[in-house]
């Protein structure tokens, strides 16, 4: 079979189709580090093969320059019409073609690092016109669906990934080093649960079944647990079926554990301290700024109750034990929406939303929230109507949520069929009850603190990034206007 060539080909004088290889001895970093130390006008013996993106090139005469782009950096190309194979072409290469080149290491006059283009082959056309170096993509809708130009033309784009990437692996080695095993856990769920969240919902044919797209895999982790595995964790998306916002992504990523014979106070230590240790390993200090101001990781963590956090900032105050009436008042005074099926704590925890959360710029571990808003954590061991349960805040915003689990089945059948009740009543974000957890429950769940830390929210922080989508490679966005 023949195949015809490219009016590309023909036009950068290929010669033929584009290889289906190309053998590299150097990136272009390890060119840097190798040849760091040469002078100006230096001209080497040795010969390297690199290879990547044409980022810049311009024409002096009988000289041209460029700069290739890799994963690892750049370096500059330096042709010369005595010297390099189909000079012209080379010239009139695009910019955003990706080409092979080979050729001795030297510097410029100016001491620029550069290889000497003594061959040199394309791999692959851009047949679209590549963003400007110096501007980069000034549309950030473009940005957003065209990732793969984004991060191309903006290295602090490129960063924050390379950030990401060493958060998530930094979390991962030090829990395995705490002895936690990483498993992984069904997104597709016969019934929504772990969180209170509206679900995305799904069908499997073969087995003519609703599904839904886990929106937490706490249930199955705790599962776990009573099979005896006394410390798992599990990274992976999870998915809400809710709006877009500069916090609020439909599929994001979470850190989940949970640890046997530990209560939330454990948790509150082990939290304070990994996120200090990724810190200091993505930063190298514990000691960060977010938004011009300056963020303090080091433990210990102030904590507070959720009461104290309302009156020290909303200047008034509340609990659970107080006319329904009252806190409804209150929360009308502050233009919160209130609904009929909202009890004490729930009217509670609006008012803490509110008034107190964007406030606190922490770190702060915001303790004992009522079981009416906690269906899955242990009722405390001190105060009736509130449960273990903790929020980290930082910057104004939740980092991490964490219980003492409750371990009571009959207990979490009660909580479970006041969620039902309350979905019934119009809550879309409500639990049903899970008849397979309960049976789980019944084999026995000993002593359990769980903990669910945001992927996408630790990165914002520590790469000072204030929207969700600037560290998510591919966020979900509204569709294009046609």
């Amino acid at each position: 079979m023949t195949t015809s060539k490219t009016s590309d080909n023909v036009r950068h004088g290929n010669g033929g189709d584009t290889p289906y290889s190309f053998k590299r001895s150097h990136s272009t970093e390890s060119v840097h580090t190798t040849y760091s130390n040469l002078g100006p006008a230096v001209e080497t013996d040795d010969s390297v093969s690199v290879a990547g993106r044409l980022m810049l090139r311009r024409l002096q005469g009988r000289i041209a320059f460029g700069v290739l782009a890799d994963a690892t950096g750049r370096i500059q190309l330096f042709a010369t019409k005595a010297d390099t194979p189909k000079f012209k072409q080379f010239t009139e290469l695009s910019i955003g073609d990706w080409v092979g080149v080979t050729g001795v290491v030297m510097t410029t006059r100016r001491g620029e690092l550069s290889v000497r283009v003594d061959d040199w082959k394309v791999l692959a056309h851009t047949q679209q016109p590549f963003p400007d170096k110096w501007h980069g993509i000034v549309d950030t809708d473009i940005r957003y669906r065209q990732r793969y130009l984004d991060l191309w033309v903006s290295e602090n784009t490129r960063k924050v990934f390379q950030q990401r990437s060493k958060i998530v692996s930094t979390l991962r080695k030090n829990l395995e080093q705490q002895d936690f095993v990483e498993v992984e856990t069904p997104m597709l769920h016969p019934i929504p649960g772990g969180a209170s969240a509206q679900p995305f919902i799904t069908h499997h044919n073969a087995l003519n079944a609703q599904m839904y797209l886990r929106i937490a895999p706490e249930l199955y982790l705790k599962r776990l647990i009573v099979a005896g595995m006394e410390r798992v964790f599990e990274i992976g998306r999870v998915f809400r079926n809710e709006g877009l916002s500069t916090r609020h992504n439909p599929e994001f990523t979470m850190l989940e554990l949970y640890w046997a014979y530990a209560d939330y106070n454990d948790i509150m230590a082990l939290t304070e301290k990994l996120i200090a240790d990724v810190a200091s390993e993505v930063c190298g200090t514990t000691k960060i700024e977010y938004a011009g101001r300056a963020v303090d990781l080091t433990p210990p963590w102030q904590r507070c109750t959720l009461e104290e956090a309302i009156s020290e900032h909303a200047g008034f105050e509340v609990n659970i034990d107080m006319p329904r009436s009252e806190l409804v008042a209150h929360c009308q005074q502050l233009g919160i929406e209130v609904r009929e099926n909202y009890g004490p704590g729930k009217l509670v925890l609006e008012i803490y939303e509110k008034t107190a959360e964007p406030e606190l710029w922490g770190p702060v571990f915001v303790t004992d929230y009522p079981i009416e808003v906690s269906p899955l954590a242990r009722q405390h061991r001190l105060r009736k109507g509130y449960a273990e349960r903790f929020e980290g805040i930082v910057a104004g915003r939740e980092l991490c949520n964490a219980f003492s689990e409750l371990v009571d089945p009959d207990e979490q059948r009660l909580r479970f069929e006041e969620q039902e009740a309350q979905r019934t009543a119009g809550d879309v974000e409500a639990m049903v009850v899970d008849t397979d957890y309960l049976s789980a429950l019944k084999h026995g769940l000993p002593p359990t603190g769980g903990l669910g830390i945001g992927i996408d929210r630790l990165t914002m922080l520590l790469t000072d990034t204030s929207a969700i989508r600037d560290v998510i490679l591919f966020p979900t966005l509204r569709p294009e206007q046609t």
